[in-house]
């Protein structure tokens, strides 16, 4: 959430005095005392001179611009030299009109939208906040007491257009569907597929009785692709809605005023000029000037983040267009109270529509996992080209004619795609993000997955993420001692000083001068979690007091109120009077409000429950402890009383528009204190991340104190690091003659980064490894986010607001809050934390990191059956033996026995602390490198081909065929015509015969590799430790290779499957055959993993650690 500086609220962070320095905003800090204040609107006043003299290369040409401002802004300059400026003028609607030249404007127009895109990144800058009402009314040409006449609103409507937002192209669901069909990893699939047709044509036209093994395959391929396509369609099936949920926070109706007459219109017909009227629970239909108001209070929560409603009047309060209380924002809602004014904006042009263009015109990189899916097919493509290639030259210089080299180049393509990596790394995405969701992390987007393992710095909003969202009472001042609050959530009993009398004072004053109260039926609900109504300070001392002291419901029944002064902004207070039935005086009247304002009223102060005359002594020791609690960025309210003399007897009648009652020498009673405190799991969370090596950077649009205060209290400022501004303060020195090489930590007010370009913006990124960004616009949070991104960084970004949906969907993966999360920061976000806590961003960065580790280990499970998958075809060609394993039986692996093994790599737990390594980079870390090629090809998968031939000759060799006699005899073996082929011991074999022969040894093969498999399958379990190390506690696993081996035996022993997928039943015997290679895969890869434990670093590690 944001941060509004409101100073008319009464609950605002009233602030003690404070260096200079720590003041560097465009605006006063709430409660600012008087002196600190000044300088503040000094610093104000200087930003607006600033704004008048703007560098050449932002001159007016569609609108004047101002980079950055400390809100999203947008501040109406009137153009000196331009007359009447319209919104329209000053954004123009993207919206296209068609005609017949936009053919040959295609290209000057994706020029233009980056361009735009520029601008909307910028903040427009307007004036119309300081206007006199006859500047306005001359401005837009209307009268402020009958509006607009119809016929000139209409004129308006014609020439800007409806009271719309602008709909982004939206990409049809079939074209969605096709890049799930043909995008990444399908697209070798579909490769092929294709090259299997082509092969299958050429063997249809060179040989009518060739066999269908390629027709089947393609199609296997093919059926492959779409049903994993359809999945992934299926789990994603989330069209880009970012603006219809923008369309569902505009109203539909608007109450107008034209020609002198009131009438209810739809809000798209609202035209900039228009006289509007607002009431409490309506929505603001356009960005509105204010012309008048009576107690009129707006919700700007979905734009600024900012959840306490903000008070509106019809004056100028501030040189930036979001913090002036004259301006109403397209879209916010008024809470309270009514108010006039004139539209200065509509649709496209207004705040709102310009952070909606901005976040639905961002355009979006791929992820880390899609980027890693595009290195690991060149290395696919490259290996299978180099090998295919390569032997279609052999095969040639061997004697084959052209045709069947062809065939021979495209088997050997097709033989290196791996069928079953698209649906195990579908499969192992969606099991991680269903892990996660259990544990409060929603995944949009599967790829999102694992991005969030990836993150290098994560740029977190403040409120209801690092905080629990709830103002809580925190510290009291009274009896000259500080005494601490408990602010956990459940908000155990508090133990301070509870038998002073003066504690009972200040309860009481708390309870009863206050217009918070319980909503009903919440008797049953711990004091906590109960709701509300008023606004959030006076709810946080209402629970305090029920909590901590008693009843307030029987303490207000005891003394009821009889005359009330509401706070307000020019007074900073708040007074109610109240009768007093056990007292010989019958009123009491009590206040509270800003604790200088409070301190002035009084003459005396209690102590231990006694009264004494203020003194010199008191008053330095209220100065001290309103600067300690300002400084932890709390806000701050003071309390006193006045026993009113018995004139004022039950029954008198309190004048509260002119005072007819005291209101001097009150007595001081204390101080209370209240922040939005840290989420108790998040102190533990950041430092998890510290270790992870994972920048965590605040991005909030608070008070920079406020933000300070609790990036110390989560450790995103860690305990003992001091900014520039902390070391001048205890020098005594200027920040500018701090050196700042050695400091770590930096506060950034957004004002500072406004004037900042790119380098100075990256070296704060590069030089500070605390950083907190306060005040900033949604503008700004993009720009720290694209500076992050600019350096390499995989950033992670949250927030709940509309304010920042455009940040959100510019990270490489935008975190949005679930429960306090507007509509439109959850669309435009790849995950949504369903508890809104931070805590639970790490335990996704622990989740990501994990699936990372476990898709290697998949994968170089699946790629090492390649090579004995591929070595068969190979020597076929060169050796011209009969074919050792058939493409039939080559699926049966890919998409039979292998899948689930494959997939239970996904639910191996870590091997070591996996949060204690450095975020990996994306550059040198690949999920598929040449040491994982190197390990699945040129070792494991040579012992495993080793495996499979020889019990390809155990069976040759057992049924007459000695391997010597097999060389060259592939020509006559495949000839039909052939029946008398004869064996080592001179038995004739019919063609019938051979072929049965073949098929067996072909199943042979095939359970030899599922049998390495075993092997393979236990040391991919883990990537350094030793199985004894990692134990067998993966049930999946153990299940993945029952399930493997039960299919093979069904395979080869079930009936039928001899005219099915040409397996016949095998001996016991051959099954064993494999099994002593099982087992030297096994202690080889213990024996490397051994060395690799023993000396890190050394030649092994770096050449066969994937």
């Amino acid at each position: 959430m944001g941060h509004s500086t409101n100073c008319a609220r009464q609950d605002q962070a009233l602030l003690p005095p404070l260096p200079l320095r720590a003041f560097t905003c465009a605006c006063a800090p709430p409660g600012l005392p008087p002196a600190a204040a000044a300088s503040s609107g000094a610093f104000a006043h200087a930003r607006g001179a600033a704004a008048n003299q703007l560098p050449p290369l932002l001159a007016p040409r569609s609108f004047p611009v101002e980079v950055g401002q400390p809100h999203p802004g947008i501040t109406m300059e009137l153009g000196k030299t331009r007359g009447k400026v319209t919104p329209r003028e000053l954004n123009p609607n993207p919206r296209p009109k068609r005609g017949p030249k936009m053919g040959r404007k295609r290209r000057v127009k994706r020029k233009k939208n980056m361009a735009d895109m520029e601008e909307l990144k910028k903040e427009v800058v307007m004036n119309d906040h300081k206007l006199t009402l006859e500047e306005l009314s001359r401005k837009y040409s209307v009268d402020l007491t009958k509006g607009l006449r119809p016929e000139k609103a209409q004129e308006i409507l014609n020439r800007d257009g409806p009271n719309t937002l602008t709909p982004p192209p939206t990409t049809p669901e079939w074209v969605k569907f096709c890049k799930q069909l043909f995008g990444g990893f399908s697209l070798l699939l579909w490769t092929g597929a294709i090259l299997c047709f082509v092969a299958y044509g050429i063997q249809m036209y060179s040989n009518e009785e060739s066999t269908k093994d390629n027709l089947y395959l393609g199609i296997v391929l093919a059926a492959v692709v779409i049903i994993t396509g359809c999945f992934s369609y299926y789990q994603e099936a989330k069209s880009s809605k970012i603006m219809e949920s923008f369309k569902n926070m505009v109203p539909q109706q608007a109450l107008v005023i034209r020609g002198g007459e009131k009438m209810q219109i739809n809000v798209e017909n609202v035209v900039v000029g228009d006289l509007v009227e607002v009431k409490g629970g309506d929505r603001i239909p356009a960005d509105i000037r204010l012309i008048s108001a009576q107690g009129c209070k707006v919700d700007n929560s979905s734009l600024t983040g900012e959840s306490e409603p903000q008070s509106r009047s019809p004056h100028f309060t501030h040189e930036n267009f979001l913090e002036t209380r004259n301006i109403c924002f397209f879209s916010t809602n008024c809470v309270e109270g009514t108010a006039r004014g004139i539209v200065i904006a509509t649709g496209d042009s207004t705040v709102m529509g310009r952070i909606a263009s901005l976040t639905s015109g961002l355009a979006v990189g791929q992820t880390p996992i899609a980027a890693e899916i595009k290195h690991f097919i060149r290395i696919i493509t490259v290996v299978a080209a180099f090998l295919g290639v390569s032997f279609f030259g052999l095969s040639l210089m061997l004697g084959y004619g052209w045709l069947e080299a062809v065939i021979f180049l495209i088997g050997i393509i097709v033989a290196n795609v791996p069928e079953g990596l698209l649906v195990t790394v579908t499969v192992c995405l969606t099991l991680t993000a269903k892990h996660m969701a259990r544990k409060n992390c929603l995944v949009k987007n599967l790829e999102a997955v694992e991005t969030l393992g990836s993150t290098s710095i994560i740029c977190s909003d403040k409120t209801g993420t690092l905080t629990q969202n709830r103002m809580t009472v925190s510290h009291l001042w009274f009896d000259k001692t500080i005494h601490e609050a408990n602010t956990s959530e459940e908000q155990t009993a508090n133990t301070f000083a509870k038998d002073s009398a003066t504690w009972f004072i200040l309860a009481r004053i708390a309870g009863l001068c206050n217009q918070a109260d319980f909503k009903d039926h919440q008797e049953t609900l711990p004091i906590a979690k109960r709701a509300t109504t008023g606004d959030a300070s006076e709810s946080a001392l209402l629970k305090f007091i029920e909590q901590s002291y008693s009843s307030v419901k029987e303490m207000r029944d005891k003394s009821p109120k009889v005359a009330e002064i509401p706070f307000n902004s020019t007074n900073k207070y708040q007074i109610s009077i109240h009768l007093q039935e056990d007292s010989s005086q019958p009123h009491v009247l009590m206040m509270k409000g800003a604790p200088e304002r409070i301190l002035a009223f009084c003459s005396s102060y209690l102590l231990n429950g006694q009264e004494y005359s203020m003194d010199k002594e008191m008053k330095e020791a209220f100065q001290e402890a309103y600067l300690e609690l300002g400084g932890l960025g709390e806000r701050v309210l003071g309390f006193c009383f006045l026993n009113l003399p018995n004139t004022f007897s039950k029954g008198f009648k309190f004048n509260t528009d002119e005072v007819n009652f005291p209101m001097d020498n009150f007595c001081f009673v204390g101080l209370i204190s209240m922040i939005d405190p840290p989420r108790p799991a998040v102190p533990e969370a950041v430092c998890k991340c510290r270790s992870a090596g994972i920048k965590v950077i605040m991005v909030t649009g608070d008070h920079p104190i406020t933000a300070k205060a609790i990036a110390k209290g989560v450790g995103i400022i860690s305990e003992g690091t001091k900014t520039a501004e902390d070391i001048a303060a205890r020098l005594g020195v200027p920040v500018s003659q701090i050196d700042t090489r050695d400091i770590k930590a930096i506060v950034v007010h957004g004002s500072e980064l406004k004037d900042m370009n790119s380098a100075q913006l990256d070296e704060i990124l590069q030089n500070y490894s605390e950083i907190v960004f306060a005040r900033t616009s949604p503008q700004q949070k993009l720009i720290i986010v694209e500076g992050c991104q600019r350096r390499g960084a995989i950033v992670a970004a949250t927030g709940d607001g509309v304010n920042d949906s455009p940040a959100l969907k510019k990270a490489d993966i935008g975190i949005a809050m679930g429960i306090t999360g507007s509509d439109v920061s959850k669309q435009a976000a790849d995950m949504i934390l369903l508890d809104d806590n931070f805590a639970s961003i790490v335990t996704g960065v622990e989740e990501g990191r994990l699936i990372f580790d476990n898709l290697k280990k998949s994968i170089a499970y699946t790629l090492t059956s390649n090579i004995p998958e591929i070595t068969p075809f190979l020597l076929f060609i060169i050796l011209g033996i009969p074919l050792p394993l058939g493409t039939i039986t080559i699926l049966c692996i890919d998409l039979g026995t292998d899948m689930v093994p494959a997939i239970s790599l996904a639910y191996e737990s870590v091997e070591s602390d996996i949060m204690k390594r450095a975020p990996r980079n994306p550059k040198t870390d690949k999920l598929v490198n040449h040491r994982l090629i190197g390990m699945a090809y040129g070792q494991i998968g040579m012992i495993q081909a080793l495996a499979g031939f020889f019990t390809y000759f155990v069976i040759l060799a057992e049924n007459g065929f000695k391997p010597t006699d097999l060389l060259g005899i592939r020509h006559d073996w495949e000839n039909p015509y052939v029946n008398d082929l004869e064996d080592s011991y001179g038995q004739q074999w019919t063609f019938e015969q051979r072929k049965i022969l073949e098929f067996t040894c072909q199943t042979g093969f095939f359970v030899s590799i599922v049998i390495v498999q075993w092997a393979d399958l236990i040391i991919c379990k883990t990537r350094r430790n030793s199985l004894f190390q990692q134990g067998m506690q993966n049930k999946i696993l153990i299940f993945g290779i029952l399930e493997e081996t039960f299919l093979a035996a069904f395979l080869c022993y079930t009936p039928g499957m001899d005219l099915a997928l040409r397996m016949y039943p095998l001996k016991i015997s051959w099954w064993l055959c494999a099994i002593p290679y099982s087992i030297l895969i096994f202690i080889y890869d213990e024996v490397r993993k051994f060395t690799i434990r023993h000396h890190p670093g050394g030649w092994l590690e770096r050449e066969t650690y994937y």
